[in-house]
């Protein structure tokens, strides 16, 4: 059975790229969410095994999903990655401090967001 992942991404153009870098090359199944809210209603529909998540979105951002999902016993043990254009240093650590697993700044190559896939799923 293939991997599921979740991803979260307002601007359509860097949800397609994560999509192809998560399908085409890697071979997994991606879930195509828009903002936050609707990651937070997709989640209790279908099981996960990676969140990659944006954090400047409308409504609710990255960091509060990130903050959602690592506080919720039923997904907490969901590998995150947040995909950004935020890329201070305090940016960063607030995201992994949250729980992320690593945390990409964009623009990325596709070949390094497989890389850090490969790292936080192995």
């Amino acid at each position: 059975m293939g991997k599921k992942v979740l991803v979260v991404e307002d601007s359509s153009t860097m949800r397609s790229l994560i999509v192809t870098t998560v399908e085409d090359i890697l071979g997994f199944e991606a879930v195509e969410v828009k903002n936050g809210i609707e990651a937070l209603k997709a989640l209790p529909t279908q099981s996960f095994d990676l969140i990659i998540t944006d954090i400047n979105m409308p409504n609710i951002n990255g960091l509060e999903v990130v903050k959602f999902v690592k506080e919720n016993p039923r997904y907490k043990a969901i590998p995150m990655i947040i995909v950004s254009t935020e890329q201070g240093e305090k940016e960063i650590q607030k995201g992994l401090a949250l729980g992320a697993s690593e945390y990409v700044t964009k623009p990325f190559h596709p070949d390094n967001l497989k890389k850090v896939i490969h790292k936080v799923m192995n």
